[in-house]
Parts: C-alpha cells; structure tokens; sequence
C-alpha cells in the first residue's frame, strides 16, 4: 500500500512539473507549435490528392483530360504507393514553418489591430484583415520551400511513349531533393528565381488567408456556446471556409504552378508564351489553353480543401487546449 502510494504521488509530481513548465513557454511559442503541428497534420492527410491537383495544373499532356481517380492510377504505375507522397517532404518541411508563422502572426495581428485601430471594432473584419496580413508574412517566409515541393510534384517517372517523346522534345532536369531543387534553381536565376511565382501567390493568399479567417471566425460567432468546442463544428466551419476562399482564388493558383515549372518545359508545350506576370499569364492561359485550365483540378481541390482547411482549424484549436493557450483578446 506505501509504495503504491508513493507511485501515485510520483505520478502526480511528475504531473504538476509537466503543467508548469508549459507556463514557462510563451504563449507566441506555444502558437507557433500548435499551427506548426496542425499544418504538417493536414498536409500529410490530403498529400496524394495535392500530387495530383499539381499534376493537373501542369502536365496537361498527360493528365489534362484524365480524372482524379485515373490520375490517382495512372500515378501510381508511373512510381507506386510512394509516388503519392513524393515531395510531401518538401510540402511538409514548408507547411510546418508557414502554417506556425500563420496562426502566430494571426493572433499577434489581430491584437495590434484591437489595441491600435479601435475604430475597426471588434468584428469579423478584423479577423479578415489580421489574416490576410498573416498569410502574406507567412508566405515570403516560405516560399521557396513551397517552389521545392512543385518542382518534386511535378516529376513522374513516366514510361509510356508518350511521355517519352516529351521527354525528349523537352528535356527536363531530375532532382532529388530539396537541396538538390535549391542549388539548381539557384544556378539558373539566383535568389530571385527561388521566388518565381511568388507575386501570383501573394495575390492569391491575401485574400484566401483573409477570407479563411473571416468565414471561419464568423461562423463560431453564430452558435451556442455549448457547442462552441465541437470538433465536428469545427470541420464544419473549416471545410466552409477553405471552399469559398478556394474558389475566388484558384485561377491565381494555377498560374503561379505554371510559373513555378515552366523552366523545366517547352515554352510551346501549351502553345503560349512564357509567363512573367500574374496578369499577363491570366490572359495568357485563357487565350491559349482556354479559360477551363483556369479552374483545372478545382474539383480535387474542393476534394483535399475539405478535410484540409478542416482539420487544420480543428487542429489548431485542440493544440490550443492542450497547450493551455489563454483565450484570444476580443
């Protein structure tokens, strides 16, 4: 019975120790490791069906008129099981750094917008606001690890005479790994080329971060408090959040894939000129591949940006708990 006891009290001392020594980590800290671990949880969720959509954007030759379970298929003959998950490690080594300055940077804007322009209220816009902030910061923090993960995606060990022919009609060089990625786009244009397509981008995750927020945050407004803590309600207002936001700001999506991987095609292998602009290759994608490659893979995304954005939010809101964040300003 002592020594039972004496284990129970050990358990419990070890208990209380671990309790404080979360008091000791600062709460921008602590946000960081929650939307860190949330960001690499939803990437690696949905990290076949990303493969895929990249694929779809880029490689209209081979998988333009296919499906998302033939080119699940296709896929996977082309490089097995693995091929799903290729550059997942380059997804994942982004998406932890940027998804923990994301929800951190959302939290610390969100308090300077509420303590310096008390004019904005303390309404949904500020949510729209402190997360459009946050997603341009996260992203030129992050964006080259993110043109690492296309140019890995973008690979298919393609056998087929098809691929074969343009293979060799348009040479393109093999990586094999991130690293590899960084010293040969760095060879071809500098640091500047590791950010190529990264105007697209900003333009596309500004309003996408900022609508995410805001859709998301307005919707936990409207329910009872009861209810407030559901994982369910959570996905629920994640997965309405990631598809409105999505399907404003796709086309810009599309582009900026293009741009990332057009040094590794023909130029006329789309039959239009090179894009250099976020404009300009709109009107260049429209007028030579058709408004429809606009939207290409949209369907998948809508597939992967449920469980995604959901289980990002729902993440990020349980780690949270666990980390014992206080509640947000209001």
């Amino acid at each position: 019975m002592g020594s039972s006891s004496q284990g129970s009290a050990a358990v419990a001392a070890a208990a209380q120790v671990d309790l404080c020594a979360l008091d000791f980590i600062p709460v921008f800290a602590k946000e960081m490791i929650a939307g860190g671990v949330a960001g690499a949880f939803s990437k690696t969720a949905i990290a076949p069906l990303e493969r895929v959509k990249i694929l779809l954007q880029t490689r209209t030759s081979e998988f333009g008129s296919l499906g998302v379970l033939k080119s699940l298929k296709k896929l996977r003959q082309h490089d097995g099981v693995k091929g799903f998950y290729k550059g997942n490690g380059a997804s994942v080594l982004r998406i932890v750094p940027y998804a923990a300055l994301h929800f951190m940077a959302y939290e610390r804007y969100r308090c300077w917008i509420l303590n310096n322009c008390p004019s904005l209220g303390t309404g949904p816009l500020v949510d729209l606001l402190a997360g459009s902030a946050s997603g341009g910061t996260a992203v030129l923090c992050t964006y080259p690890l993110d043109l690492a993960r296309t140019k890995l995606a973008f690979q298919v060990n393609s056998s087929d005479q098809l691929s074969s022919a343009l293979k060799r009609a348009s040479p393109q060089p093999t990586y094999g790994g991130i690293m590899d990625v960084f010293r040969g786009v760095y060879s071809e244009g500098g640091v500047r080329a590791l950010y190529r397509g990264v105007g697209p981008t900003l333009m596309g995750i500004l309003p996408y971060a900022g609508l995410k927020f805001y859709i998301y945050e307005g919707l936990k407004t409207h329910v009872p408090e009861d209810y407030k803590n559901s994982v369910t309600l959570k996905l629920s207002c994640g997965a309405a959040a990631g598809l409105f936001g999505q399907t404003l700001t796709y086309p810009l999506d599309v582009v900026r894939r293009q741009m990332q991987v057009q040094n590794q095609q023909q130029h006329g292998q789309f039959g239009g000129p090179r894009i250099t602009g976020t404009f300009q290759g709109l009107m260049a994608i429209k007028q030579t591949q058709g408004w429809r490659q606009l939207f290409a893979g949209l369907s998948l995304n809508y597939i992967k940006v449920v469980p995604s954005v959901a289980i990002g939010f729902a993440a990020y809101d349980t780690m949270k708990h666990l980390l014992k964040i206080p509640p947000r300003e209001k």
